[in-house]
């Protein structure tokens, strides 16, 4: 089994810490500062990136300097070693992975799911966050929920591993687009009781996503009569549901 740790780094990013045995691979490191930190005396075996944003990618040409490690991500992103496309399917510390392809915060970027004993990992970078999204810096509303329903699919008890920790926000954001859906209010009370211990909100999971997230919930009633009194239309399609969602969430 591998034992998974999130590293804090910067004001709010998680670099993601795998570990089975001796072996060790992060995902996402913007920073190697707090990977080395992590590891100590120990070596780093690899690195998984998710998309090229430089919070994500920062640390990795000072870790490979280091150890020498590969790099597995998408094919655009400089010094990556193993290049990922969709679909895509390899082996790595004695587990089974899966390559997603999730346009819409970025073109290039992939989600990483990893098959455990104890179920599915996914690690899903800037795309799907704890009851929110990525913002559209490159792609389309219509690939971002395209991306966001190929997740929202997976079985309902993986666990979600983001790269932020924009949890209290984005549920306020909810609260706001659902005041009464109680799945919200009451995940609001877990997330501020782990916040207050310093303690991540993550990882989520499918089914909480699926009660408590509003860009999964293009189809509620609710959520559409929310849509309508911020100018958009309680009929219109999935798509511009949820494109009326992010730009109420952008200006929020």
């Amino acid at each position: 089994m591998i034992t998974i740790r999130p590293i804090p780094a910067f004001n709010d990013n998680y670099i993601w810490h795998l570990q089975q045995g001796r072996e060790n691979w992060v995902i996402d490191p913007g920073d190697s500062t707090p990977v080395l930190r992590a590891l100590g005396d120990a070596a780093l075996h690899g690195i998984l990136l998710t998309h090229h944003h430089l919070d994500h990618t920062g640390g990795v040409k000072s870790l490979t300097d280091q150890f020498d490690c590969s790099v597995y991500g998408p094919g655009s992103i400089e010094g990556v070693t193993k290049p990922l496309t969709d679909g895509d399917k390899f082996s790595l510390m004695g587990c089974d992975w899966e390559v997603l392809s999730v346009p819409g915060h970025t073109l290039d970027h992939i989600a990483l799911l990893l098959h455990q004993p104890d179920g599915n990992h996914l690690f899903c970078g800037d795309t799907l966050f704890a009851a929110g999204c990525g913002r559209l810096f490159e792609g389309t509303p219509e690939q971002m929920h395209h991306s966001l329903s190929r997740l929202a699919a997976l079985p309902p008890s993986t666990r979600v591993y983001c790269a932020h920790e924009y949890t209290l926000a984005n549920l306020a954001f909810a609260q706001a687009v659902e005041p009464g859906n109680h799945d919200i209010e009451d995940r609001i009370a877990s997330a501020r009781s782990a916040r207050a211990k310093n303690q991540p909100t993550l990882p989520s999971t499918i089914s909480s996503e699926l009660k408590t997230n509003p860009f999964l919930r293009t189809q509620s009633p609710e959520v559409r009569a929310r849509v309508a009194s911020h100018g958009g239309s309680p009929d219109g399609t999935p798509v511009e549901i949820f494109a009326s969602l992010r730009q109420w969430k952008d200006n929020f």
